[in-house]
């Protein structure tokens, strides 16, 4: 339960030691000041014409806009520089700790049987499945809460960041709500439940306007909280100890799901708005059907668990 703590730490320190130094922000500011017009237009607008005066600065002075990327770089390298010296300092610890013996010699194992044990089980197959979806729903909700704020809303990068780190404490908070719930309804029901409410609250980021639309995206990783553990026992669940070791590192790597998607997120950002049902929908808002349609496919496992599994799978 105390997993977002760390990514809640990294987002503090990103609102209050990287962000305000950039020169990039600075940029946006200075823009805003000598256009008083910029107030009243659409965020997404204001978006738009700030990049393309950005872009009309490195044309006219190209050496001022390279010195400007070379300092952004190296405010945001320094915390990447301290990164890199606390994870060497664990694998030290590591590599000079000495593990425990655990006193008896492993069982041969048959990667061919096990493989085939795992396949032809579907609530293994539709759990990794489902987490691949779950952990790009996950990056693509938070890694755009900013760039959402600041484009749909008018925020500033750091304001915007503001909500990010909201949205992460609310992580925690339903994160043991949600544990607590275990005990009374079955996982696999309470996955399909929060995925439904994920959904719904995505849909309100895609078609309510201004700070509405913000809160309902910041209230999706309430109904995020305790996806990744319980898509993660669901699929583990009755597997021999031996089976449930390989299942274990193919739902590890299901995180993968994190590293494709957002890259097509960013893809439909950078292309034009669409017309549904009568309304216009900027491009970042379109993006947000991506994470939508994970939340469907999270929420059709859950609910399938739930119908062939009616008990608890597991304590909590």
């Amino acid at each position: 339960a105390f997993n977002p703590i760390g990514s809640l730490t990294g987002m503090v320190v990103a609102s209050m030691f990287i962000l305000p130094g950039l020169e990039v922000s600075k940029f946006r500011d200075v823009e805003m000041d000598n256009h008083p017009e910029y107030q009243t237009m659409l965020p997404s607008e204001v978006d738009g014409l700030i990049t393309k005066a950005m872009e009309q600065s490195a044309e006219a002075n190209p050496e001022k806009y390279t010195t400007m990327v070379s300092h952004d770089l190296a405010v945001v390298r320094t915390p990447y520089v301290v990164i890199a010296l606390v994870v060497l300092a664990v694998l030290l610890l590591f590599v000079i700790s000495k593990l425990p013996d655990t006193g008896h010699e492993e069982e041969q194992i048959h990667l061919a049987t096990l493989a085939r044990n795992l396949f032809t089980n579907w609530q293994y197959v539709g759990g990794v499945i489902a987490q691949t979806f779950y952990v790009g729903a996950q990056i693509m909700c938070w890694t755009f809460i900013i760039h959402y704020g600041m484009t749909l809303v008018g925020l500033s990068s750091a304001e915007a960041q503001n909500y990010n780190i909201v949205a992460m404490g609310i992580f925690l908070a339903s994160r043991f709500i949600c544990t607590f719930i275990l005990k009374y309804i079955s996982p696999g029901l309470l996955l399909g439940v929060l995925a439904v409410g994920g959904g719904l609250l995505t849909a309100g980021a895609i078609f309510l306007q201004g700070y509405t639309g913000l809160y309902c995206l910041v209230g999706v990783s309430a109904c995020m909280s305790v996806m990744f553990p319980t898509i993660y026992g669901i699929a583990l669940n009755g597997l021999s100890p031996n089976d449930a070791k390989l299942g274990s590192a193919g739902l590890i790597f299901a995180i993968v799901g994190g590293a494709f998607m957002p890259r097509y997120q960013g893809a439909i950002i950078d292309g034009a708005g669409m017309t549904i049902a009568g309304q216009a929908l900027e491009s970042v808002r379109l993006s947000f059907f991506l994470p939508l349609s994970c939340f469907v496919v999270i929420a059709i496992f859950g609910f399938a668990v739930a119908l062939c599994s009616p008990r608890p799978v597991a304590e909590s």
